[in-house]
């Protein structure tokens, strides 16, 4: 195995390592890219990718098959070995060169002694795959490749669909693009996709969507750098019709960083909407400034606490507000897979009391006949219907709208909740409030 295989092989370690540690891939892989040739990043990220969307399955397996658990400082060797675990049952990458390349990269880690156990660790798998297999059937983890606590949630939230919810977390998800309507209309851009070699397909919920049969680099996207389409899923896609901003309106994103439903906002909303868009990061404001500048459009960018509405709030009631609400993205996995690492079931109570005090204080910023959308990328009934039942008990004049029976996905009590791989999209969940 050559240098650059067993650096590429050290690296995803390190990043599911630090993934372990709380820190998420979309920061960890950055880093350890830059430690590969760049011929290498693409098997760096299917390595991280892959091994953290069935990480729950492979940890089962170390389990079983280490004589002790690894300590604590040997983190990066358990995520070597989970990730020659997934290239063994899940790639055809040979066996002999994922064994002779996981060997060797203990090197790399600085781990020379572990040399030996990974070797016996891999070639033992291969021999008791059928017992291992057996072994195993009874734990949950290894069976749906997801956190104990997450699969018992999904259970009981959604009995009858909690299976297909997580055969679609542990797929992959397609690539799919919003047309800015503004300077070119679908079937248009379909035919440029077609012109460039790009197969493609119209969503069948949002009027301005559309699916790549393969995903591409943005570069490849005929007039991406000219503002003619955006990526975005068509689950969210589906916030902006809803909130539908009239002419003369003022419209508030509430967290609204990356910015794709604030570009989306604006370029369905008539000409004399006022948008302003909050979120408490600058550095990402410079990212949806960025996004905005690409599609001609244009928002009062506020770096702020949108919970906070003392801060930065000009006394001047909004129309229309769309709470895009920080929650436990349970139904975004399939492009997270960290997630499955990341949360605890700690961290759900702590999200819906955020996502309750967020909704009250924006609540104050809505003028009488406005509307707000409440909108969450999470499956979990906590932060949904339950988050906007303890709203209402509490705000007299807050009601919840029907949504169009057009809208896919399940009828709640209070909204509408798409559940992921539902037409092969994102979990998502909606609720439209009057104020009276």
């Amino acid at each position: 195995m050559n240098a650059e295989g067993l650096a590429v092989r050290a690296a995803a370690a390190r990043a599911i390592a630090a993934v372990g540690a709380g820190q998420s891939l979309d920061a960890a892989l950055p880093r350890q890219a830059e430690q590969v040739v760049p011929a290498d990043r693409a098997l760096l990220g299917e390595l991280c990718y892959g091994t953290l969307r069935w990480h729950p399955r492979l940890a089962a397996i170390l389990e079983r098959l280490l004589a002790r658990p690894l300590k604590a400082r040997d983190a990066d060797l358990h995520g070597l070995l989970a990730a020659a675990l997934y290239q063994l049952e899940f790639t055809r990458i040979p066996p002999h060169a994922v064994v002779h390349a996981t060997v060797d990269a203990c090197t790399a880690l600085a781990k020379p002694w572990a040399k030996g156990l990974a070797n016996a660790l891999l070639r033992r798998f291969q021999r008791e795959r059928a017992q291992l297999d057996a072994a195993l059937a009874g734990d949950i983890r290894y069976r749906t490749a997801h956190p104990r606590w997450l699969a018992q949630q999904l259970a009981a939230d959604w009995p009858e669909q909690a299976d297909a919810v997580l055969a679609a977390n542990n797929g992959r998800a397609p690539m799919t693009l919003r047309v800015n309507r503004r300077r070119i209309d679908r079937a248009a851009y379909l035919d440029r996709l077609a012109a460039a070699g790009l197969v493609a397909r119209p969503t069948a919920h949002s009027a301005d969507g559309v699916v790549l049969a393969a995903p591409c680099a943005v570069g490849e996207l005929p007039g991406f750098g000219a503002g003619l389409v955006s990526v975005q899923d068509e689950a969210a896609q589906l916030c902006a019709p809803l909130l539908d901003p009239g002419a003369g309106q003022r419209v508030l994103d509430a967290c609204c960083a990356p910015g794709g439903k604030t570009g989306h906002l604006l370029e369905l909303a008539p000409d004399g909407v006022d948008l302003v868009a909050v979120d408490r990061s600058a550095e990402r404001l410079q990212q949806v400034a960025a996004n905005l500048d690409r599609l001609g459009c244009h928002a009062r960018l506020l770096a702020a606490d949108a919970g906070a509405p003392g801060g930065w709030w000009d006394g001047i009631p909004f129309d229309r507000i769309l709470v895009d609400a920080p929650c436990s993205a349970t139904g975004v996995i399939r492009r997270h897979p960290d997630i499955k690492l990341l949360r605890r079931p700690t961290d759900i109570p702590a999200l819906a009391a955020a996502q309750q005090r967020l909704l009250a204080e924006l609540w104050a910023v809505l003028a009488p006949g406005g509307r707000l959308l409440y909108a969450t990328c999470s499956v979990l009934r906590a932060e949904n219907d339950a988050v906007v039942a303890a709203f209402l008990a509490a705000h007299g004049d807050a009601r919840a709208l029907p949504l169009p029976s057009t809208l896919p996905g399940i009828a709640t009590a209070l909204g509408q909740q798409w559940l992921p791989g539902s037409d092969d999209n994102d979990g998502f969940y909606y609720a439209l409030l009057a104020k009276s």
